[in-house]
């Protein structure tokens, strides 16, 4: 197929790339680097069947240059700003990214008559009350408040691309995504995998938010991957959680980190951020009946791959 696919070097964008071709497609990837990074592609130049385009698509003839690049068969939008500090840091950008660029993507593969993918994500839960989540929970979220901007885009993401279904019988899939691991993390990130891991191999204490017991649910990228390929190809149309529900607190998982690296540092405790999730665990039942998909690869082997990738980076710097 010919695919287009925003956000191609992000994290996970740049890993869905990789797989995108090793599968034989042909990969248009773009990206405007507000928080890509170009070594993430660095080893795909020259390759085949693969172009990339810096472009934004939030721009106002974002859909007219990509019509001109087509045709496409599957349109995938993965471009967000996924990190805290990112989001917070530009909580505008984020804001289009979940409306202006869907719609943008959407109109691409309407033209096309092409499959639509969206990544949304487990915080269209918010702090939920429900637990573990189901793609049938409405969700938690403060509406107003400084994780808004990247909840509700979303949120709203979901929206749109559902009424492009129902208003055109656009072919669309929406994958919730929970928190995902692996190379490729930004060193600085901020999230809590590239955060613990950055502070313990530079000998730094580990920053624990609030008292550790809110929990996570980490799911290697290898695995993320797999899923969404799955889900573009499937007639699921509505949202399916896509994410590893062995769950651990926080302090658990910065305990674990200190064994595995077998690190001196200390854990230091901060305030936990407004509207933080307390508990995040998906119910993967959908995803495992519609996509006979299930993460396959352990926390241990998962960190031990990413610790092996933030030690050549924190060596490269």
């Amino acid at each position: 197929m010919q695919v287009l696919l925003s956000g191609a070097a992000g994290f996970i964008g740049s890993h869905l790339v990789d797989r995108l071709l090793q599968d034989g497609h042909r990969v248009l990837g773009v990206d405007n680097f507000i928080t890509g990074d170009a070594v993430n592609l660095a080893h795909l130049t020259g390759a085949a069947n693969w172009s990339f385009v810096q472009a934004d698509a939030t721009s106002n003839d974002f859909v007219a240059r990509m019509t001109d690049l087509g045709p496409f068969d599957l349109v995938l939008h993965l471009a967000s700003l996924a990190s805290p500090k990112d989001y917070l840091a530009y909580p505008l950008e984020t804001l289009e990214s979940g409306s202006t660029a869907t719609r943008n993507m959407l109109e691409i593969a309407l033209r096309f008559e092409a499959r639509f993918l969206i990544t949304s994500t487990s915080e269209c839960y918010g702090d939920p009350l429900e637990h573990p989540q189901r793609e049938s929970y409405w969700g938690n979220v403060n509406p107003i408040g400084p994780r808004s901007c990247y909840d509700e885009s979303k949120r709203f993401a979901e929206a749109i691309t559902m009424a492009y279904h129902r208003k055109y019988g656009l072919r669309t899939n929406i994958a919730r995504i929970f928190n995902t691991y692996g190379p490729r993390m930004k060193l600085d990130d901020g999230r809590v995998v590239p955060a613990f891991l950055s502070q313990a191999l530079g000998a730094k204490p580990l920053t624990v938010f609030g008292d550790g017991t809110q929990t996570r649910s980490f799911c290697f990228v290898d695995d993320m991957v797999e899923g969404l390929c799955r889900l573009m190809l499937s007639d699921e149309r509505e949202p399916v959680n896509l994410g590893n529900p062995q769950e651990i607190t926080l302090l658990e998982f910065a305990e674990r980190i200190q064994r595995m690296l077998g690190t001196s540092s200390p854990l230091e405790f901060h305030p936990l951020p407004e509207n933080d999730p307390t508990r995040r665990q998906p119910d993967i039942s959908k995803a495992k009946r519609t996509l006979s998909w299930e993460p396959k690869v352990n926390l241990e082997s998962g960190l031990a791959t990413t610790v092996a990738y933030f030690q050549g980076r924190l060596a490269a710097h």
